[in-house]
C-alpha cells in the first residue's frame, strides 16, 4: 500500500524557522518531522510514500538523495501551483499513478496511531473514505466530527465557533481513501478536502471515522512544536524517544542543559544555561548565556539572556542583550 503525505504548506505559523527550512524538515526528537511520519507509516506496511510538495521542495530531495526515508521508497510530486489539501492529494496520487486504496497524512501531525488498525477498520466498514479522530479540550480550531453508532460520519464541521461543536472529536489528519475519492476532487483549481470533499462524502453516507486516544499533536505552532520535542525527550511517546544532546553537537562541559534538546551541528559555549529550550541545527550559542523556554536556530552571542523567544536562522542576539517574550532579533542586524 502507498501513502500521500502533504508537505507543501508555507509553515507561516512557525516563522521565522520556516523562512529557511520547510516545516516537515524541522527536527522533532533530533530527526525531521517527515522522518518520524514515514517511520510510523512503515510500521503499517506502507511500501512507498508520495510527498505532495510545493514550497521549497529542494531540501527534501537533498535530505534523501537515494529516494528513501526510514527504509521506505519516496516519490516526489511537486505542485505547479498551490492546490489546497484536496487538490494536492489528487495531484500527488495521480502523479504517482495510485489506483488502489491509499493512506493520506498531514505533514505537520505526529501521532502514535496504529495506521494498520485504521486501514482494517476502513475495510471492515466498506467505507469510501475513513478519517482518524482524536478528542481535544477545545475543538474550535479544528474540523469537528459527529458519528453514529457504526462509525459513519453524520456531520463534519470545520472550525466551529466556540461552544457550537457537535463533539470534542476532531479530524486528526490521517485518512484512508479509495481511489474513487480522487474523482470527487475537481482538477485545475484549489480544493479543500475538509470543506468540500468530506461534506460530499457525508452526504453520500460513505465517510467513516475511527476515534482513538493515541498520542497526537499538531506541530504547526511554536508552542506545540516545542512540546512535541519535549514529549520525545520525556518518554511520552509509545513508539519514539530521543537523547537530550544529539551526536554531533558541541556542548561545553561547563554548560547546563536542563530539559532541553540540542541538535547535531550546533555549538553551546562555556557556562551557558539552556532550560526548556530547543536548539536547532546550525545554531551557535556563546559563553555565559541564559536561554529559557525558547527555540534557537540562529546565533546567540556571549552573556545574552533569551526568554520565550523564537530565533530564526538569520537572527542574531548581540552580546549582553536581554530578549524576552515575543520579541525577535532585527534581521537587518544579521
Amino acid at each position: 500500500m502507498r501513502a500521500v503525505v502533504l508537505v507543501g504548506g508555507f509553515g507561516t505559523r512557525l516563522r521565522p524557522l520556516t523562512f529557511t527550512t520547510p516545516k516537515p524538515m524541522l527536527p522533532v526528537g533530533n530527526r525531521p518531522i517527515i522522518e518520524n511520519l514515514v517511520s510510523m507509516l512503515s510500521q503499517a506496511g506502507i511500501s512507498e510514500v508520495v510527498l505532495a510538495l510545493g514550497f521549497k521542495p529542494e531540501p527534501f530531495m537533498a535530505a534523501f538523495p537515494d529516494g528513501r526515508c526510514a527504509g521506505v521508497a519516496l516519490h516526489y510530486a511537486v505542485e505547479p501551483e498551490p492546490l489546497d489539501t484536496g487538490g494536492a492529494i489528487r495531484f500527488a496520487a495521480q502523479h504517482a499513478g495510485i489506483d488502489d486504496t491509499f493512506v493520506v497524512v498531514n505533514g505537520d501531525v505526529l501521532t502514535d496511531l496504529d495506521v494498520g488498525r485504521l486501514i482494517s477498520f476502513h475495510r471492515e466498514t466498506a467505507a469510501e473514505a475513513t478519517i482518524h479522530l482524536t478528542p481535544v479540550d477545545d475543538p474550535s480550531a479544528y474540523g469537528v466530527v459527529e458519528l453514529d453508532d457504526t462509525g459513519r460520519v453524520k456531520r463534519f464541521v470545520e472550525k466551529p465557533a466556540p461552544g457550537t461543536a457537535p463533539s470534542n472529536l476532531i479530524n486528526a489528519g490521517t485518512y484512508v481513501f479509495e481511489p474513487s475519492v480522487l474523482e470527487r476532487i475537481e482538477g485545475g483549481r484549489k480544493v479543500s478536502i475538509e470543506r468540500e470533499t468530506f461534506p460530499a462524502l457525508v452526504a453520500k453516507g460513505s465517510l467513516f471515522a475511527l476515534s482513538t486516544d493515541d498520542y497526537w499533536i499538531d506541530t504547526g505552532r511554536p508552542d506545540t512544536y516545542r512540546q512535541a520535542n519535549f514529549d520525545m525527550l520525556d518518554g511520552r511517546r509509545r513508539i519514539s524517544g530521543c537523547d537530550a544532546v544529539a551526536v554531533g553537537a558541541e556542548v561545553d562541559s561547563t554548560a547546563e542543559v536542563d530539559h532541553s534538546l540540542v541538535a547535531a551541528g550546533t555549538k553551546v559555549g562555556a557556562r551557558s544555561v539552556l532550560r526548556d529550550t530547543i536548539v536547532l541545527p546550525g545554531a551557535r550559542i556563546g559563553d555565559d548565556c541564559q536561554i529559557l523556554g525558547s527555540i534557537v536556530m540562529g546565533r546567540v552571542e556571549s552573556e545574552a539572556n533569551v526568554v520565550d523567544c523564537v530565533i530564526g536562522a538569520d537572527g542574531i542576539v548581540s552580546a549582553g542583550t536581554k530578549l524576552a517574550s515575543t520579541s525577535r532579533p532585527d534581521p537587518s542586524q544579521s
